[in-house]
């Protein structure tokens, strides 16, 4: 990644919609950053158990996309220094499948370097907390897809001191380490990263066969960048975040917007092609208005005559036949009719199925053998 990536500092706190839009970015395109921060020094060592529970969370947590920063600390080795292990994708190992397991785990420091005695841990957490957010900060100015991020830490040393570090809070800090200093600028810089980092820890504690304790914790980190936002010229002003948002999420959620509008398109005909229709029947020869109701349904046919059994329903008419079929197919309506008998729609007669478009009020005028008039009035009620 580019240079000016590596300089970023503690940006303004985002509006809750923009945490909202960064998770969403995160969650399309998928992929964690996870270091594993391991303690070099003796007095950790990793024994059986440490070694099975950091195995664990390799070959069991670990997702497709995913990439893995081995960082070991220890003040005399410092290998925390961006020259020797730096968080870049160089220094890092991409897990895509189970094949990779075995490359991060060999290298893993499963044993101690003797050579080595204290433990600067704030120095520690500087270097990977600023690190991690130079990584998103880089995505987002590069317009690419910010990423969740993880710690597991394993050290005997307390993490997310207060500065200036004391001998109370952690013997081991160096005498001449800045952390001893509050008003230093690693200090500063170090409480500033842990107050604008929305850090969750959980931690289990490991005891060794001297009987020492050291832990184990695991540092989440959810999608987060910084925010920066400076007066322009015209009375405007320019900010980061919002602008990325839209251009990572315009196309998906428009894309998304498309398919929801589709499926409640899609519900509502599905919703009116299961509704019954009823059919408000009226034999104009007689004085009752509805003479007769029928209902309906989706590619079901009601018999204009005679009853058939494959008819969802019969509405009578002069003669022994069935003159023509009701047929609905969705939210249409048709006449078809059997030719065994004349039969009119809204005065014309009907010799081919033909699409009914006017359902509200349909006339048919099925005459008798001495062509006597037979009208009948059809309401459909959808």
């Amino acid at each position: 990644m580019a240079d000016y990536c590596s300089t970023v500092t503690p940006g303004q706190p985002l509006a809750p919609l923009q945490k909202t839009g960064l998770e969403l970015v995160a969650h399309l395109h998928g992929g964690r950053d996870v270091v594993l921060a391991i303690d070099l020094t003796e007095s950790v060592g990793l024994n059986d158990e440490g070694r099975i529970r950091l195995r664990q969370i390799v070959e069991d947590s670990l997702q497709p996309g995913d990439t893995v920063y081995i960082v070991p600390f220890a003040t005399t080795v410092n290998p925390l220094a961006p020259s020797v292990n730096p968080l870049i994708p160089e220094n890092s190992i991409k897990f895509n499948s189970k094949k990779d397991l075995e490359l991060i785990l060999h290298g893993i420091p499963f044993q101690p370097n003797l050579n080595v005695q204290n433990t600067d841990i704030q120095q520690a957490e500087l270097t990977i907390y600023q690190g991690l957010a130079n990584l998103n900060q880089c995505r987002l100015t590069q317009n690419q897809p910010i990423k969740p991020q993880s710690v597991v830490w394993t050290t005997d040393a307390p993490l997310s001191t207060k500065s200036p570090a004391s001998s109370d809070d952690w013997v081991e800090t160096p005498r001449d380490s800045p952390f001893r200093q509050g008003n230093s600028q690693a200090s500063q810089q170090r409480q500033a990263w842990l107050q604008v980092l929305p850090l969750r820890k959980r931690s289990y504690t490991i005891t060794t066969k001297d009987n020492k304790q050291y832990q184990l914790s695991v540092v989440d980190i959810p999608p987060h960048v910084q925010e920066f936002c400076t007066p322009a010229p015209g009375g405007r002003e320019t900010c980061l975040v919002s602008a990325y948002l839209f251009n990572q999420l315009w196309l998906p959620l428009s894309i998304s917007g498309i398919a929801l509008a589709a499926a409640v398109v899609a519900s509502i005909k599905f919703g009116r092609l299961q509704k019954k229709w009823k059919l408000a029947v009226d034999f104009t020869a007689t004085v009752k208005p509805d003479d007769q109701v029928c209902s309906l349904e989706n590619n079901q046919r009601i018999a204009i005559g005679e009853y058939e059994p494959s008819c969802a329903d019969s509405i009578d008419t002069p003669g022994p036949e069935v003159r023509a079929y009701l047929l609905r197919k969705g939210e249409k309506l048709y006449l078809d009719p059997t030719g065994d008998a004349v039969i009119f729609l809204n005065g014309k007669e009907v010799n081919e199925r033909t699409l009914i478009t006017n359902t509200g009020r349909i006339r048919l005028n099925c005459p008798d053998s001495k062509k006597r008039d037979y009208e009948i009035v059809i309401q459909v009620k959808k």
